[in-house]
Parts: C-alpha cells; structure tokens; sequence
C-alpha cells in the first residue's frame, strides 16, 4: 500500500527493509525523534519508524494534543499497521505506546507482537502529587533536570534555547499529568520492561506492569539513570533485538 500524507506526518522512518519486522518508537516528553531513529543502524531485522507528535517537526502548525485518548484515536485513523510489529516506548513514550495498544484491541486491530516499555511507572499506579506542567518555564525546566536529567546544560544556560524547548516538553507532561487510568482487561500481548537502575522508578512500580498483560512479564534493568539508554546504547540495542527476534 502506497505510504499517505497522514503516515509520513506522522512517522519518521528510516530505510525501507523488505519483509522486516516494523518498530515504531515514542519518545520522551520533549524528545527529539532523531535520537531513536539512528537506531535504525544496529537494528538490522527491524524497519525503524519514530512517532512524531502533532506541534512536532514537520506537524509544528498543529496544535499539540489535549490527551492521550484523542492521540491515540487519531494514530489509528491514521496509520495502517498492516504488516507485523512492535512497540517501543520510553517514559511517557511507554504510556502512549500502551494506550494505543489498548485502543488498537478494543478496534479489533491487529496488536503489536511485542510491546517494551521503558522507564515508567505502570499507568494504574498514583501520580506525584505536584504537577510539573503547570510550573513557570524556568522551573519547570529545572524540575524536570533535577527529577530525571537528560536536558543538556548549553540549553539550560540560554534563554534561547530554553524557550525552543520549553513550550513542547510542558504539553507532553500535561499529557502524562492529566491521564486518568480507565481499568480494563490485561493485554493478550507480551510486555517487556526496560529500566536503568539508579532512575528514580522502582523495581515495584515497573513490575506493576503485569496487571496490564496476560503474559509473564519481563523486566531487564541497565547500568543507568532515566536515560541510561544513552549511556550503554550497544547493550540496550540488543537487548532490544533478543526481544524482538522470533523464536528459533
């Protein structure tokens, strides 16, 4: 089936692999696709595709979405999901991924072959009780430095850099912060939990995620903070690839 306008806005993909397996990646809140779509290079079995959000990248016209419901409603309007694949999500990637998921089962839709969260709490469990979205710029940017890193110190050091960044990373927590879990049914798919082991979610909240499927789940933990992918990228990868590879 010929690619549509509405895929290409939404996905970032790289060279086409006939016959691969498709992986569509959601980044953090405030992440840059290009970071997950280098990936594409160590994961040779695998057709590489980063979900870019609406307000994002090429769909900055857009206005950014209200929630993750609706988010997901439109991803499904949109993009066909016909040949197999899977799921990777990191942080509130992971909470979008899953919500997808469910709404792919409740539309009689083909579900991913495997769905790998990363680094996020399972989404019926409490929520910190003080937002940070609704937090002035500057505090907001540091909160989120000092909660889970990953914002480097040139941006925080430029009032430039900080109002580019700013306004995209507030939504995609506003979408984290104002989610409300709807209880259902477990998943009928595998679920795979990645996690860096000094990152502030525990090891309780990340095996809460077996109420959310009826396979056993897998937790795999690495060296590393919330972004400890980045930091042992090799050893994430394959990890990554013995998920995704079928049973021999």
């Amino acid at each position: 089936m010929p690619t549509t306008t509405p895929v290409r806005s939404w996905l970032l993909s790289a060279s086409s692999r006939a016959g691969a397996l498709q992986l569509y990646c959601f980044p953090h809140a405030g992440g840059n696709p290009a970071e997950y779509l280098r990936w594409a290079a160590q994961l040779p079995d695998a057709e590489l595709h980063v979900v870019q959000l609406p307000g994002r990248g090429s769909r900055h016209q857009e206005p950014h979405a209200t929630s993750i419901e609706r988010l997901a409603a439109d991803f499904l309007a949109d993009v066909p999901l016909e040949r197999p694949y899977a799921f990777f999500g990191h942080s509130l990637g992971a909470l979008i991924g899953y919500e997808i998921t469910r709404a792919l089962r409740d539309a009689g839709r083909r579900l991913p072959q495997d769905l790998i969260v990363s680094a996020f709490p399972a989404p019926h469990l409490p929520r910190p009780a003080k937002p940070l979205h609704t937090l002035p710029d500057d505090e907001l940017l540091q909160a989120v430095a000092l909660r889970h890193g990953g914002i480097p110190p040139e941006i925080l050091g430029s009032p430039q850099m900080r109002a580019l960044v700013v306004n995209p990373l507030r939504s995609d927590l506003r979408l984290a912060e104002t989610h409300h879990h709807r209880p259902c049914t477990p998943l009928p798919v595998p679920l795979t939990v990645f996690a860096g082991n000094r990152d502030r979610v525990s090891a309780g909240q990340l095996a809460a995620w077996q109420q959310h499927t009826i396979e056993p789940i897998t937790v795999r933990s690495f060296p590393g903070d919330h972004f400890y992918f980045r930091d042992h990228e090799t050893q994430v990868l394959q990890s990554l690839k013995d998920v995704l590879s079928p049973p021999r």
